[in-house]
């Protein structure tokens, strides 16, 4: 018998997000999109609509899909490495979302005009640094994101375990905590941590409603801990994927260049695991099976609150 939906997880993340558990899904390039994007919002978390991918025409068809597929809020991703257009933030403000994320990029740069618009920001820093410089900027929150994450990374990378209360020990704002989160266990290790909401990359990846080919979602359920290479450790921006011959050729390159995405769609919806290369975070090494997103958020949230019982009994009095 199917399990009850879990009761609501209160904390500042879901308040401000108007969400019923405060788990995000991660932007990920042509992958998060409507599909799994609504998945999680109905779930009651928060779906993100990418533009990494560029493509702003298919994304505004992405969020119009949003309100047909889904009743419940949802958010948009700023990815300015990628999007280099001046009028991504206006862009943004005219779907009507009120809550977007920020990354790979300089958070002066929108933050001020979005929020004018009545949006709420946070952005994604992989660092101290780029925390206070991103609370000067005038964010409401920030996605705090170790280096075990998949996808684009600072070089310089810092683990979840560090990164985490060290940010949260010098600023009292929501933090979502990104990298290394895949179940309910590590939602409360991240809590414990300082956190007050957590984002999901790999594991939402290789859920059911991803539109990824069934070659990646298994390859990521194949993964052991140790599968995932970083690629470009001396330039900007590193990459963390998964193993494969393609991408481990390229880990002892001094520099790689953006052009071996080149063929990722090739990967991500042909299937072809050397087309490209596969990105991914080490939590590759703990999914071991494709689930629909539903099981997925409220099996954390119960195991949440399981491991958070667990601990509350070993209080002295």
């Amino acid at each position: 018998m199917p399990q009850s939906r879990p009761s609501p997880l209160t904390s500042r993340v879901s308040e401000i997000l108007g969400v019923e558990f405060p788990i995000v899904q991660a932007p990920m390039g042509w992958i998060a999109r409507s599909q799994l994007a609504s998945a999680v919002s109905n779930a009651g978390g928060l779906g993100i609509i990418e533009t990494s991918s560029g493509e702003l025409d298919a994304v505004r068809d992405e969020i119009r899909k949003m309100r047909d597929l889904t009743d419940k809020p949802f958010g948009v991703n700023i990815a300015q490495l990628f999007v280099r257009d001046p009028s991504i933030a206006d862009f943004v403000i005219e779907q009507g979302v009120r809550f977007v994320t920020t990354s790979a990029g300089n958070p002066t740069q929108y933050t001020s005009l979005l929020k004018e618009a009545g949006l709420t920001v946070f952005h994604v820093v992989p660092s101290l640094r780029a925390a206070q410089k991103a609370l000067d900027a005038g964010v409401d929150g920030l996605v705090v994101e170790g280096g075990e994450g998949g996808g684009f990374k600072n070089p310089r990378d810092v683990a979840t375990m560090v990164l985490l209360p060290l940010v949260c020990s010098h600023f009292d704002v929501p933090v979502i905590a990104a990298g290394g989160i895949v179940d309910g266990r590590s939602m409360a290790a991240a809590f414990a941590l300082g956190a007050e909401g957590v984002q999901l990359g790999t594991r939402m990846v290789s859920a059911a409603e991803s539109p990824v080919h069934e070659n990646f979602k298994q390859a990521i359920c194949d993964a052991q801990e140790t599968d995932t290479v970083f690629v470009n450790r001396f330039h900007r921006p590193g990459l963390r994927a998964l193993r494969t011959k393609f991408s481990e050729s390229l880990e002892r390159e001094e520099q790689v260049d953006l052009s071996v995405l080149g063929k990722v769609l090739e990967l991500y919806f042909g299937g072809d695991m050397e087309a490209s290369i596969a990105l991914s975070g080490q939590v590759a090494g703990r999914i071991e099976a494709v689930e629909p997103v539903a099981e997925i958020l409220h099996g954390m949230v119960r195991e949440f609150r399981e491991v958070a019982d667990s601990l509350a009994a070993h209080r002295e009095d």
